[in-house]
């Protein structure tokens, strides 16, 4: 499913959190002040929901020139714009600079909302709708749709609602394969939970439970909690706006600003190499040496603009430029910024970040301007991704790339890391490569695969690792094989049921009659009753009625494929509880003991010869342990 972010954007008091409030039934003003003062001082969130399941996050920004700072943390993250315009007011001079932001972050599609159709006659409207018209132009948004509405009466609002669903469908779908990202623009504290952040997610996915790096301070710390909308959450994916909960930290070791980010990825520094554009209405010029403000996703950073190629640089001029930062900054090439201008504030220009951690440069250097013009162009990683798509799906390394592409390993290494911070390149095995292109085959496979399974099984959990293996690649290494299904587990594309060792596609989900779901609860007891020795299938079977023996099977065969029950032999299943204790049981035995016989499991389990053969054989066929004559030692191990 793919997660879109709309933004507002727009002068203060046009409307913007009551249109909100209208799309979607949610006030986004939650600070007193805001009530008091009938401004948007922090960004506000909620989100839209169409009948189709469909859904959008929305961003509220705030209006005012004197938060344009919480405006610029909110815009990073947008897909969609939405520039708001009074119906009795019109352009105001927010309304530009909001605008312009938007315009220097990249942001491509939206449309224009006029509010407060209901406090003007239509001759004015329709003067209103010329005037936005023209004022767009030369931007992103010329040619958009333009839209009236009534937040107040409604009016318009169920036409506003389609043209973003038709917009949002239209949005392709963010890559789960780059390391997540949160800039975080909130941080709180939850009493029983500790600290909390929020943000938009600009990239990858987050997975509860994994760790986290704090930069640019480096800390370490693990995502133990994350919700998106309210509602908890295993994954959260590029896209949406999420609160996490980090372990070991408290509110006073992060600030506004900070980025949350998978440990290792994001490189920390002082200066950035960027292409900068100046404004095409600015009112001043860019002097070499100019000292401004940087925003970059939430983060508000003073530094110096080093001009590389001239001294001063006009309005509606672009060239290479280094900044110089006073404090290090958590970036990433591809970035985008902004940047105003130092005293009074005013928006200047921005831009996009080439070298996130380069070496201090003179100016008006021939070789300079050359690198980042080749690093602007990306002529050096569109041969390294050439020559990764070549190998398909045999995972090259470092040293075979390199002896193909007669390319340093420095400097090969520098384009790798550039293709896997974009998700153009993948790494499903330590120092082993694969394009995108390449796994995005493996999904189309696996998809047809698992669909078909579903339809044919749809109370099975999913399908046997081993027959999706077999399936899908065929000959191919156990350990190459299991390296791609990670990765699709990763994208949030599938899922693995550890118990009973199947796959599934991410979003089934196995759905029992209110009569199965009675069966369900009915045999679990049945063999957690049973402990270690329990019946056969056949025989637990026949202790039901007629009439139910075939959703009793049925029921069954789903708990052992979603790992309730665990089939030791084609007649013999545990409780998953009972299983768990045999394998602690055994797990202590081998603490303190190299081998582990029949007999000795036998007397650990308390049971007879039979069940403690098939548990050992069970754990044999899964590599658990390895027989050796009489005796098992530990294999693969617990």
């Amino acid at each position: 499913m793919k997660h879109v972010i709309i933004g507002t954007a727009g002068h203060v008091d046009h409307g913007k959190t009551m249109l909100i409030k209208a799309l979607t039934g949610i006030d986004t003003d939650r600070l007193m002040e805001e009530k008091k003062r009938g401004i948007t001082i922090e960004l506000g969130f909620a989100h839209l929901d169409w009948p189709d399941g469909t859904q959008a996050g929305i961003v509220d920004v705030p209006g005012h020139e004197k938060f344009i700072k919480n405006m610029l943390a909110g815009a990073g993250g947008i897909d969609l714009a939405m520039l708001v315009v009074a119906a009795d007011e019109g352009f105001m001079p927010q309304t530009v600079e909001h605008l312009d932001i938007l315009s220097l972050l990249g942001i491509q599609n939206g449309l224009v909302v006029i509010t407060k159709k209901d406090m003007v006659e239509p001759e004015w409207l329709e003067m209103m709708r010329e005037e936005v018209a023209e004022r767009v132009k030369g931007t992103f948004l010329e040619g958009k749709p333009i839209l009236e509405v009534s937040a107040y009466t409604g009016d318009g609002i169920q036409a506003l609602r389609d043209e973003l669903h038709g917009m949002v469908l239209a949005v392709g779908e963010k890559s789960a394969r780059i390391p997540f990202r949160l800039p975080v623009d909130r941080v709180f504290s939850v009493d029983g939970f500790g600290t909390v952040v929020t943000g938009t997610l600009i990239e990858g996915c987050m997975n509860d439970g994994e760790p986290a790096e704090l930069v640019p301070s480096g800390t370490e710390t693990r995502i133990r909690n994350l919700q998106v909308h309210g509602r908890n959450v295993e994954t959260a994916f590029a896209g949406q706006r999420v609160a996490v909960n980090l372990a070991g930290l408290k509110k006073t070791d992060i600030q506004r600003g900070d980025t949350v980010a998978r440990p290792g990825t994001v490189r920390i520094s002082r200066m950035l190499d960027v292409r900068l554009q100046a404004l095409r209405d600015s009112k001043r010029t860019i002097l070499n040496d100019t000292q401004v403000h940087l925003y970059h996703g939430a983060a508000v950073l003073l530094a110096k603009v080093i001009l590389l190629d001239r001294d001063s640089l006009g309005p509606g001029e672009s060239c290479y430029a280094q900044l110089r930062l006073a404090e290090p900054i958590a970036s990433k090439n591809g970035d985008r910024f902004v940047i105003r201008f130092f005293s009074p504030l005013e928006t200047i220009g921005g831009g996009v970040i080439l070298d996130d951690a380069p070496e201090r440069h003179k100016r008006r250097v021939p070789a300079v301007l050359e690198a980042l013009k080749i690093k602007e162009s990306g002529s050096g990683g569109d041969r390294v991704i050439q020559t990764v798509s070549e190998f398909a799906l045999a995972l090259p390394d470092a040293a075979k790339l390199s002896a193909k592409l007669g390319m340093e390993r420095e400097e090969l290494q520098g384009e790798l890391d550039g293709l896997l911070s974009v998700g153009r390149v993948t790494e499903p095995l330590p120092g082993r490569y694969a394009a995108a292109s390449a796994v995005d085959g493996v999904w189309k496979s696996c998809e047809s695969l698992l669909t078909g399974y579903h339809k044919q099984n749809p109370l099975h959990a999913g399908m046997r690792a081993a027959e999706l293996r077999q399936k899908l690649f065929k000959s191919m290494d156990q350990t190459l094989a299991d390296a791609f299904l990670r990765e699709l587990c990763q994208e949030g594309r599938i899922r693995r049921i550890q118990e009973a060792d199947r796959y599934a596609l991410a979003d089934f989900e196995v759905h029992f009659t209110k009569r199965q779901t009675a069966l369900e609860k009915q045999i679990l007891e049945i063999y957690r009753a049973a402990g270690v020795e329990t019946a056969t299938v056949d025989e637990v079977l026949a202790s039901f009625p007629p009439n139910e023996k075939t959703d009793a099977k049925q029921v069954l065969d789903s708990l052992v494929t979603g790992g309730g029950l665990v089939m030791l032999a084609p007649q013999l299943c545990w409780h998953r509880e009972t299983y768990e204790r045999a394998c602690a049981v055994a797990k202590e035995h081998f603490a303190s003991h190299e081998t582990l016989t029949l007999a000795e499991m036998r007397d650990l389990l308390g049971t007879s010869r039979k069940y403690a053969l098939a548990v050992l054989e069970y754990f044999d066929r899964g590599r658990i342990t390895k027989k050796e004559g009489d005796f098992r030692r530990l294999g693969q191990g617990f």
